[in-house]
């Protein structure tokens, strides 16, 4: 049987949000939350979906009651989960919250949870449908929870580079998960493999590359083998440098922010979609930029995902 050809695969973790009413130090008995789904996986995804690809997610959930309303908003979010795989254990989850201006704080509990064990096995599995793909988009934070997901990141990431796929990596340095000797590791394997590497600047640079100088860090990641790299340097500017230039591009600011959690993947899926249906670079990015902006005015990963029509509208006015 042949194996159904996707645009975009997301190979991560999906997550069980609780976002709550206030800043957690104020948490109370009785304080309100609201339960939602994201992680940067599904939050990639969404976007590429939005975006027009075929898209399909692959991950393991795990065998607590709170699975099938995950799969389900995947679902509703227009990402195919058929090839998610099912472990004995709890979905990771993590409690969020955020303020209009961009000050947010987590709490997260993903040891041991059913992503962690995401693992190159997996990846064998999903072989024929890696080969088959247009890109794959896949993340530090993935290749932090375990030594199996790590290798599955690098196998995957190998296996879609191989057969000619475009490879989106976001090096998403989380210091509360992994140390900078690990993370700087895995990007030196995964580097030289993509296409895409979208990093901010100055938190994952001075991890990962020892500078607080966007044009300076693109040239650092370049350096280590990626194509292209964006580099989010603030709300307001991104800088793209594909080895002829690094350029500033515009970044259109939301009037009324509500949440800035997810923006950078609904780039990230976003701006790998339109490259995987054939834009150009720029216009890619374009769009990339358009949804991030966009995103903010919902609360959580997923709670503004913009539909295609009004991403390429606001991205129109800036090509």
């Amino acid at each position: 049987m042949t194996a159904p050809r996707y645009d975009v695969l997301v190979l991560g973790e999906v997550l069980v949000e609780i976002h709550a009413g206030t800043a957690l130090r104020d948490a109370a008995d009785g304080t309100a939350a609201r339960i939602s789904y994201s992680g940067d996986a599904l939050n990639a995804a969404a976007a590429a979906a939005a975006a027009g690809a075929r898209t399909a997610l692959l991950t393991v959930v795990g065998d607590d009651e709170l699975s099938v309303p995950l799969l389900r908003r995947a679902a509703e979010l227009g990402v195919d989960t058929a090839h998610v795989h099912r472990a004995p254990r709890p979905n990771g989850a993590y409690l969020l919250s955020a303020d209009p201006d961009g000050g947010r704080e987590f709490v997260y509990w993903r040891t041991h949870s059913a992503a962690s064990t995401l693992s190159p096995a997996h990846v064998e599995a999903w072989l024929p449908l890696l080969a088959g793909c247009r890109a794959l988009i896949t993340s530090g934070i993935t290749g932090a929870l375990s030594p199996g997901s790590r290798g599955a990141v690098v196998a995957a990431a190998r296996a879609v580079h191989a057969a000619g796929g475009l490879v989106t990596y976001d090096p998403n340095h989380r210091p509360r998960l992994t140390g900078r000797a690990e993370a700087r590791s895995l990007l030196a394997e995964v580097a030289p493999l993509t296409g895409l590497l979208k990093t901010s600047c100055p938190a994952d640079a001075l991890a990962l590359v020892d500078t607080a100088d966007p044009a300076t860090a693109a040239a650092r990641y370049r350096a280590l083998g990626a194509r292209t790299v964006a580099v989010t340097a603030g709300p307001d500017r991104l800088l793209l440098d594909d080895g002829t230039r690094a350029v500033y591009h515009p970044v259109p600011v939301d009037p009324a922010p509500v949440d800035t959690t997810g923006a950078g993947d609904c780039f990230t899926g976003t701006a790998t979609a339109r490259l995987a249906l054939g834009d150009p670079l720029a216009r890619a990015v374009a769009c990339g930029v358009a949804a991030a902006s966009l995103s903010v005015a919902g609360r959580g990963g997923t709670g503004r995902v913009p539909a295609f029509t009004e991403t390429a509208a606001l991205a129109a006015r800036f090509v």
